[in-house]
Parts: structure tokens; C-alpha cells; sequence
């Protein structure tokens, strides 16, 4: 009777502790998906990326402003009927780009947000990425609601006012972000490449390697 007693009490406790260890890992397995890979660090306070603002491109996809990060951006506003400011900023900044390096162009993107979101869907912003041939693997022009644009405009010190008929009075201006969403640099030069704005946007590579 002893022996029996022995032989299923260790039997027991064998399971028991069996249990206990599943039960462990069960719960190390848990917390490790719920732990991200890479804890992200906080953005900057000064970081553009802090405001939500909600964009959607010329291909239609959704997506928040803070989702750049990471990555340093050349960012702007226009509206797409604009006939003759609009389309010189875009050309600046392929001036601009034309004097980048392969390489440092492919580490550069560039952020175009439209203040006309009542006339700037996904086709308008299309036919402008299109027209002007445009690669959009790293332009994005994109849309927001008014409140949003009017909240990321006063971020970046841009003005607009819209005109009775239609057209908006605004300033041009481009402007640099590092990857944080900080601004590094910008220039109101349009037309060929501004050589300082060249300067900010190459620290600025430099700085993000």
C-alpha cells in the first residue's frame, strides 16, 4: 500500500509540476506577442508628426502623417487647378532633386498636401502625378480634410486664403523634415535649385545615417 502510494504520489507530483511549467511558458509566449519587436521612442515635441492629420494619396491609400517617420521629406501645399506657382514648386523640386545622387535621392521622399480638399480627390491629385511624370515611389500628393490642413499649414508656415473665385493667394514654400519630423530647412526660392536648401538636405542625409 505504501509502495502504491509512493509510486502515484511521485506521479502526481511529476504532473503537477508538468502543469506549473506549461503554465509558464504558456504566460512568457503571451507577454512576448504582446511586447513589440523595438520599443518606439516618443517624437520629438517640436516634431511636425505630433498633429493628426489624416492623408490620402494619389492612389487613394489612407494613411497618417506621423507614418512618414523615419524617413527625411521635402513637404509642401498646393492645390492642383493652381496654373502657374503650383506646378514651379514641383519643378523646384526636381531642380533640386536633379542635383542629388542617385542614392541620396532614393533616401528622400517628398510630401505635397493639398488646402483644396473640396476639388483635390484622388483623380485630380492622379493627373498631376502623372502630368508632370512624377516617381511615385516617393512623391506623395495627398488630401485632408480643411481643419487638417489648415492646422499642418500653421505647423509649417505656410498661409493661404481662398479667393472669391476660387483660386487660393498662398505662399510657396518648401520645406525640409528630418526623419523625426523636425524642420531642418527650407527655402522660398523657385525656379532652379536653391544651393543652401542642397546643403540642408545633405546634413541632413548625412545626420540620418
Amino acid at each position: 500500500m505504501k509502495q502504491y502510494l509512493r509510486k502515484n504520489g511521485a506521479l502526481l507530483l511529476a504532473n503537477l509540476m508538468l502543469a506549473c511549467v506549461a503554465l509558464y511558458e504558456g504566460n512568457t509566449l503571451a507577454r512576448a506577442a504582446e511586447t513589440p519587436a523595438a520599443s518606439v521612442a516618443p517624437l520629438p515635441g517640436d516634431s511636425v508628426y505630433q498633429l493628426q492629420v489624416p492623408l490620402v494619396n494619389q492612389n487613394g491609400q489612407a494613411f497618417e502623417l506621423a507614418s512618414r517617420r523615419g524617413k527625411p521629406s521635402i513637404v509642401s501645399m498646393f492645390y492642383t487647378s493652381c496654373q502657374f506657382v503650383c506646378p514651379m514648386l514641383i519643378e523646384t523640386v526636381q531642380a533640386n532633386e536633379a542635383k542629388l545622387t542617385p542614392d541620396e535621392r532614393a533616401q528622400i521622399s517628398t510630401l505635397l498636401v493639398s488646402f483644396d480638399p473640396v476639388h483635390d480627390d484622388v483623380p485630380a491629385l492622379k493627373a498631376v502625378v502623372d502630368k508632370r511624370k512624377l516617381d511615385a515611389s516617393r512623391w506623395s500628393l495627398t488630401r485632408t480634410d480643411a481643419a487638417a490642413a489648415r492646422k499642418l499649414a500653421a505647423a509649417l508656415g505656410i498661409q493661404y486664403r481662398q479667393l472669391a473665385n476660387g483660386d487660393f493667394n498662398h505662399s510657396t514654400v518648401l520645406i525640409l523634415l528630418d526623419a523625426q519630423g523636425r524642420i531642418v530647412g527650407r527655402t522660398n526660392k523657385l525656379g532652379a535649385a536653391d544651393p543652401e536648401f542642397l546643403k540642408q538636405i545633405r546634413d541632413t542625409l548625412h545626420a540620418s545615417k
